[in-house]
């Protein structure tokens, strides 16, 4: 992929592009951007695939007045200015869903279709108990665990990575705390937001995912008027990840229909 770098209000943003067509904006989770995962390639057919990579995640910059989502919010609506999009279709995976919700609450008319996986951001169960587990009090070896259908496929020997993915790695889990641990993985207006959402939407969910609950998903699409729910197997809450080719078919398929 093509990789620039556009500053917006003072914060140099890394952008992934490939492809060429119709913009397809993706949003990556908490975990950050990889250009050479697999399902991108499945993907970006027929299409402009656009990937940045969040302030503070990845090669962004962070800039020390940004401390929730929906400033990111802002600052990608502003990317969309710099490159020329009018209106786009949209994925966006867990933090990004998230992130990709606040947007089209902000400016629907300028999304087309709306792909959310197993977002988080909003509040549906009782204020005394979290609906998303809270990972950065459980001990690193159990988060896999609720993060994956097989996490054996996904463990990391730390002691074979490189200086530089190693302190990406840990930046990307730094930033992800600063935007998510208070009020914890949710704002708590964007649920009285989403009925702005009249745009078709997607939501995807892997049916090993500890992490967004099928509960948790079907009151979040419940105030997305006219949304629908798909659940792919064998797949956890990165779906895109351990079944890229099952991922990449729902998705075509609704960008299709």
């Amino acid at each position: 992929m093509k990789r620039s770098e556009i500053t917006i209000a003072g914060c140099p943003i890394e952008v992934h592009e490939a492809g060429e067509g119709a913009p397809l904006l993706f949003l990556h989770p908490g975990g950050g951007f990889k250009a050479d995962d697999a399902y991108l390639g499945l993907i970006v057919k027929g299409r402009r695939l656009i990937c940045p990579s969040h302030p503070g995640f990845g090669g962004s910059g962070l800039s020390d007045w940004m401390d929730s989502v929906d400033d990111i919010a802002h600052i990608y609506l502003e990317l969309m200015d710099r490159l020329g999009i009018a209106k786009t279709d949209l994925i966006g995976c867990s933090i990004g869903g998230w992130i990709a919700a606040e947007m089209a609450t902000k400016t629907p008319e300028r999304f087309g279709k709306i792909t959310f996986v197993a977002p988080v951001g909003i509040k549906t169960g009782p204020a005394d108990q979290l609906d998303i587990p809270d990972i950065f009090v459980m001990p690193p070896a159990e988060v896999p665990k609720i993060m994956f259908h097989d996490p054996s496929k996904f463990v990391s020997d730390f002691s074979k990575m490189p200086d530089e993915a190693l302190a990406t790695m840990v930046r990307n889990r730094e930033s992800l705390a600063l935007f998510v641990w208070e009020p914890y993985m949710h704002n708590p207006k964007l649920k009285h937001r989403l009925q702005r959402i009249t745009n078709p939407v997607l939501f995807l969910r892997g049916a090993s995912d500890g992490l967004v609950s099928a509960n948790y998903l079907a009151a979040y699409s419940a105030l997305v008027g006219g949304s629908r729910i798909e659940t792919i197997p064998e797949a956890g809450h990165a779906p895109q990840l351990e079944q890229p080719q099952a991922f990449a078919d729902a998705v075509n398929a609704f960008l299709a229909a």
